[in-house]
C-alpha cells in the first residue's frame, strides 16, 4: 500500500502556524506580485473566492467579510515544507516528495487492520511537530492515494485519513470524481474523454483496456491501470537530477530602463549559481529572456532570448552574472516595457562529468570555488540568501516585486523570530 500526504490549505496553514488568532477565519495567500489568490482556507472557498481568480476583482468581497490577505511567503513556506519532510522521513523510511506540499510513503509491512491507526498517527505527529494540518490517503496505488486523500480532506468525518483498501471502496471513490480532477489528466486530454461519454473516474476506469489502447497515449493508460489498483506510476525516492533550471520573475511595474532589468537579470543569475552549487551542477549554456506585458494591447509587443554558452562548466555566480548581462544587452530595445524576464540554464552537467578548459587556470579556479564557497556559507550562518552579494542586483529583484502583505520571515531571520511575554 501507498500513503499519500496532503498538507491542507498549505500555504493559509503556514500563515496560520505563528496567527493562531486566524484559525476558523476566512485567509487567502496571493501569488507573486499580489496578482492572483493563489492558496485559501475553507472560509473564504465558502464565501464563492477560488485559486487563480485576480485578487482585484474580489476586492469588495474581501473588504466586506474582513478576508485576511497575504502576499506570498515562499521563504517560510519552503522552511515549513522542509520541516513537514523531516517529520516523514522520522516515521518512514522511504518518502518521496511529490510537491512543496506533498508526499508519497510506502506502507509495506503494515497489516490493512493497522493502516487507519498509523495514517492517523502520521496526520496527529506533523500536526503536533510543525503545526500544519495534513489529510492522508491510503491505497494500492498512487492515484488511487491521491483520490483517497482529496476525501480526507474534504469530510471531517474521516478524521484526515482515508484508506481504499478493497475494490468497493475504490468503485464508490472513482464514482464521486470527475475525470478531469483525476492526478494526471489535462484539461485537453479531459476534453477528449467527454466527447466520447465518459465524464467519472468509475466510467473510465470501466472503459475496455482495447479501447483505451486505440485512443489515448501511455500516460492516460498507466492512469486507468492506477484506477483499477494496478500499480504502474513508479515509486522514485528522488526525482534525479535536473534537466533545466530557470530564475524568472513577473515585475509589479513594467520596466523599460536597463539599469533596473540588469538588476534583476543580475538576481536570476544568483539564484541559478546557488542551486547549481547546492545540486553540484555546473551551467554549460544559459539563455536569458524579456518579454513585455501581453495585456497592454496598445503597447508594442515583443518576447525576445539570447544564448550564451561557457567554455567548461560553470557554477560561479560572477561568471554566471557577466554572461547574463552580455545576453540582456542584446536584447534590450529602447521604447519597449517589460512585465517578465527570467534565466534559465538550458545545459546542465554533474561534477563527476566536469571536463577543464584547455587554458583554465586551475590556481584561479579553486581560488573562485572558494569565495563562493565562503559566500553561500556566511549567507547560510545568518539564515539569508543575500546578505553578501555581487554589486551589480543593487538593491535586489525585492524592489522589483510588490509584496505589500508580507508576513514575516519566523523561522529563517533572527530579527523575526517571534517574541514570547510572560506574566
Amino acid at each position: 500500500m501507498i500513503g499519500h500526504i496532503d498538507c491542507n490549505s498549505f500555504f493559509v496553514s503556514c500563515e496560520r502556524v505563528f496567527r493562531p488568532d486566524l484559525e476558523n477565519k476566512p485567509v487567502v495567500v496571493l501569488t507573486n506580485n499580489d496578482g492572483c489568490i493563489s492558496s485559501l482556507s475553507p472560509e473564504a472557498k465558502k464565501l464563492g473566492l477560488k485559486r487563480g481568480q485576480p485578487f482585484f476583482r474580489f476586492k469588495e468581497i474581501i473588504e466586506a467579510n474582513d478576508v485576511v490577505c497575504f502576499s506570498c511567503n515562499h521563504r517560510l513556506y519552503g522552511d515549513m515544507s522542509s520541516r513537514v519532510m523531516t517529520t516523514l522521513r522520522s516515521i518512514a523510511d522511504e518518502v518521496e516528495v511529490y510537491s512543496i506540499d506533498d508526499a508519497f510513503i510506502m506502507l509495506d509491512g503494515y497489516a490493512d487492520s493497522e493502516l487507519q491507526d498509523f495514517g492517523r498517527f502520521v496526520v496527529r505527529k506533523i500536526r503536533r511537530d510543525v503545526g500544519i494540518p495534513t489529510s492522508m490517503g491510503i491505497a494500492p496505488t498512487k492515484t488511487l492515494g491521491k483520490l483517497a486523500s482529496h476525501f480526507a480532506k474534504r469530510y471531517p468525518a474521516y478524521n484526515g485519513v482515508a484508506v481504499i483498501d478493497t475494490i468497493e471502496k475504490a468503485r464508490k471513490a472513482t464514482n464521486l470524481v470527475q475525470v478531469e480532477d483525476v492526478w494526471g489528466i489535462g484539461r485537453r486530454t479531459a476534453e477528449k474523454l467527454h466527447r466520447i461519454g465518459i465524464h467519472t473516474a468509475l466510467m473510465l476506469a470501466d472503459t475496455p483496456e482495447e479501447r483505451i489502447k486505440e485512443m489515448f497515449n501511455v500516460t492516460l493508460q498507466r492512469t486507468w491501470r492506477e484506477l483499477n489498483g494496478q500499480p504502474c506510476i513508479p515509486y522514485e525516492a528522488s526525482h534525479g537530477e535536473q534537466k533545466s533550471m530557470t530564475s524568472s520573475r513577473s515585475f509589479a511595474t513594467d520596466l523599460s530602463d536597463f539599469a533596473s532589468l540588469s538588476e534583476a537579470v543580475s538576481e536570476f543569475a544568483t539564484t541559478i549559481a546557488r542551486k547549481l552549487r547546492r545540486s553540484d551542477m555546473y551551467a554549460l549554456e544559459i539563455s536569458v529572456y524579456l518579454a513585455t506585458n501581453r495585456f497592454h494591447t496598445d503597447e508594442p509587443q515583443i518576447f525576445d532570448s539570447a544564448q550564451v554558452s561557457f567554455p567548461e562548466g560553470t557554477n560561479d555566480t560572477i561568471t554566471i552574472a557577466e554572461a547574463a548581462l552580455d545576453a540582456l544587452k542584446r536584447i534590450f530595445r529602447k521604447g519597449y516595457r517589460f512585465k517578465k524576464g527570467g534565466l534559465t540554464v538550458t545545459r546542465m552537467i554533474h561534477r563527476e562529468g566536469l571536463q577543464m578548459g584547455l587554458f583554465t587556470d586551475p590556481r584561479q579556479r579553486d581560488k573562485r570555488q572558494r569565495l563562493m564557497h565562503t559566500i553561500d556559507s556566511v549567507n547560510a550562518s545568518y539564515h539569508s540568501r543575500d546578505i553578501i552579494r555581487i554589486a551589480s542586483t543593487g538593491n535586489g529583484i525585492s524592489a522589483l516585486v510588490r509584496h505589500d502583505l508580507g508576513s514575516p520571515l519566523y523561522t529563517t531571520s533572527l530579527s523575526d523570530i517571534i517574541t514570547v511575554h510572560a506574566k
